[in-house]
């Protein structure tokens, strides 16, 4: 059996799993391959491929050309960069794996404290040998907006709550009563943009969230107002939230998701002095990438003895 695991940018996946279980070959890509020729020529004759979600893509017609694969595994258990249907059409199983904790609503009060303790900043000044040049902001008596109260919203709530905001929240399909369950009060779209200090993105990328916040939405939130995404980069029209940092119709983003991954290494977003940035790091902890890593040797030995765990 010949194994690839891809985009283990850190090089850490044979560390934190017991591979020699496995009778196999396995290769890992540290790096993303290229296009779809190349990865295609790269993967051809592997039986099982491990993918780090949303990194690779596999489309229908690179899934066609891949005619040694019997076995798909995805970090997560949902991965919109992968043809699950095509996949199973041609007889490829797919499965998936399950997380640890909110990592990603840690990463984003990481964010939300950089941005208002201007704590980057801080950092550099004191390299350069200056001593208190900014001033940071309290958190306690500001609004909390979350777009989204799912499970990462509903972790990143309990955290404002307990450093003194008020937190306020909207998506969709948001009721009162799920609101108040976390301790937020549910606002109308508009109104969660108007007031929000600091407004933070908790949604699944779909059709219907992809674009949700654009130059109306921002344009609606005050000029101290911070955006923090940790979701999904195309859920903001990414033109015109560098039009409203560049202007300062808003006081700054904190930002870990983009419309292109990696993010090139020219964009605007670089050379932006309000905004604090990181490389997609949601989910990226020792501790998920361990569960990740363990459960997909299951999955392979599941798939080995005709029963199958986690599949999609």
């Amino acid at each position: 059996m010949k194994i690839a695991i891809l985009d283990d940018y850190q090089n850490v996946a044979l560390g934190l799993a017991e591979w020699d279980r496995l009778d196999a070959t396995i290769t890992v890509f540290n790096h993303p391959i290229g296009d779809e020729d190349a990865i295609a020529t790269a993967l051809v004759d592997f039986d099982v491929i491990v993918c780090m979600r949303e990194r690779t893509a596999f489309p229908i017609n690179l899934i066609n050309r891949l005619t040694a694969l019997k076995l798909m595994i995805t970090t997560g258990m949902r991965n919109r960069s992968i043809d699950v249907d095509a996949a199973k059409a041609k007889g490829i199983m797919v499965c998936g794996t399950l997380g640890t904790g909110s990592p990603t609503s840690e990463l984003a009060w990481a964010l939300i404290l950089g941005l208002m303790k201007n704590l980057p900043k801080d950092d550099r000044s004191m390299r350069d040998g200056e001593w208190q040049p900014n001033l940071g902001l309290d958190l306690m008596g500001k609004t909390l907006g979350l777009l989204g109260l799912g499970k990462l919203g509903e972790a990143t709530a309990k955290v404002g709550l307990a450093f003194g905001m008020d937190v306020i929240a909207w998506s969709q399909n948001l009721t009162d009563s799920r609101a108040a369950e976390v301790g937020a009060t549910r606002v109308e779209k508009d109104a969660l943009f108007a007031n929000a200090d600091v407004l933070s993105i908790h949604l699944v990328l779909s059709e219907r969230s992809r674009g949700l916040i654009g130059a109306r939405e921002l344009g609606l939130m005050k000029p101290s107002s911070y955006l923090v995404n940790t979701s999904r980069g195309p859920i903001v029209d990414e033109a015109a939230l560098l039009t409203a940092l560049r202007d300062n119709q808003i006081a700054g983003a904190g930002l870990d998701v983009y419309a292109v991954e990696p993010l090139p290494a020219d964009h605007a977003f670089r050379s932006l002095d309000n905004t604090v940035l990181t490389p997609h790091m949601g989910y990226v902890t020792h501790e998920n990438y361990a569960a990740w890593y363990s459960q997909i040797i299951e999955n392979i030995e599941g798939f080995i003895n005709g029963a199958p765990v986690r599949d999609l």
